[in-house]
């Protein structure tokens, strides 16, 4: 079984590119850089579901893109979670969050208007992180 990337996630968002166990994508939502890391594995739901090796590489390259997020955008926090009630397949979300955003200082879901950055501004961040991301060991931009 080769790895294919959830409909909804596909739609939602920017692949950015390959880092060694996870695809980087960006979503398209309007809310500070965020990011979201797709471990290619077909099938998995859960992150103990990974073998124990693959879930150090996760908590490796999670922490690359909380670190990337909180030095590049000055984030006041970075929300990082694993929820998967919408979209099974396994994905950990990278949110930056600031003061001043919509949902602040709640959760962002069911706090946000949905309002998706329009198609100029998604690439041009989208090109922003890629940059920002090829000093992460081992990636590989779409």
């Amino acid at each position: 079984m080769s790895f294919i990337l959830h409909s909804r996630l596909v739609s939602d968002t920017t692949i950015l590119g390959d880092l060694p166990l996870c695809q980087v994508l960006l979503s398209k939502e309007a809310l500070g850089p965020w990011l979201i890391l797709v471990p290619r594995k077909e099938g998995l739901t859960e992150i103990h579901h990974l073998p124990e090796d693959e879930q150090y590489q996760l908590m490796r390259e999670s922490s690359a893109i909380a670190s990337l997020l909180e030095n590049s955008y000055q984030a006041d926090k970075i929300n990082v979670g694993a929820l998967g009630n919408l979209v099974p397949q396994l994905h950990v979300h990278h949110i930056a969050r600031f003061k001043a955003d919509i949902a602040w200082p709640g959760p962002i879901w069911g706090n946000t208007d949905g309002t998706q950055r329009t198609e100029e501004l998604q690439l041009a961040l989208a090109e922003d992180l890629r940059i920002e991301l090829s000093n992460i060991t081992g990636f590989v931009s779409a």
